[in-house]
């Protein structure tokens, strides 16, 4: 008969304590995975529920926003006179400034000067001012529920002043732009 060797209680505790550091090290990886897959998950519904990120492609908005900027957007449903407004159009996502709200009338004269309800629009923000492609009948009144936009770029920004644009509808709007995030040396808040 073989005789059993009995391990001494050190060896014992040295094992029993390498068993329960591996099953408490099990359980710190599976809770510290658990909790990154729940914030990426809340990171990217709020991303695109509430405050879309976009990257600028184009230069209709030149000097505001160039291209390879990358913004924030908050969603919302009220929108004013010089907000930056991304939203679709086709399968694009294009950001123009909205000019005018619902009901509101629109003019443009011939050197680019925009008025909305009879009074000219001070626009610090273009440098050049350009009547574009226009092909609307002015002075044009603002559907309900819709807002006409424009690049700050006006010479080559395709926009409200086209009807191939148009005024755009609620429902088509992701938000409005309120802060650049890139690039880093160029944070900017936008009111």
């Amino acid at each position: 008969m073989k005789k059993i060797e009995i391990p001494d209680v050190e060896l014992l505790k040295k094992e029993l304590d390498r068993v329960n550091y591996k099953t408490k090290y099990r359980s710190v990886l599976k809770s510290t995975i658990f909790m990154l897959v729940v914030v990426a998950a809340i990171a990217v519904l709020v991303a695109t529920t509430w405050l879309p990120v976009l990257q600028i492609y184009g230069s209709s908005m030149t000097p505001t926003l160039n291209e390879g900027e990358v913004v924030v957007s908050v969603k919302g449903s009220s929108f004013e006179q010089g907000d930056l407004i991304a939203f679709y159009y086709g399968n694009k996502i294009l950001v123009k400034r909205c000019i005018a709200t619902p009901g509101q009338w629109v003019d443009i004269d011939e050197d680019g000067n925009v008025y909305v309800d009879g009074k000219r629009l001070n626009e610090p923000y273009v440098k050049e001012k350009a009547f574009g492609d226009c092909d609307i009948k002015l002075p044009y009144q603002v559907p309900e529920d819709r807002y006409f936009c424009m690049g700050d770029h006006r010479e080559t920004s395709v926009d409200s002043r086209n009807s191939s644009v148009g005024c755009i509808a609620e429902e088509q709007i992701i938000g409005r732009i309120f802060f650049r995030i890139w690039p880093l040396n160029d944070l900017d808040y936008f009111e």
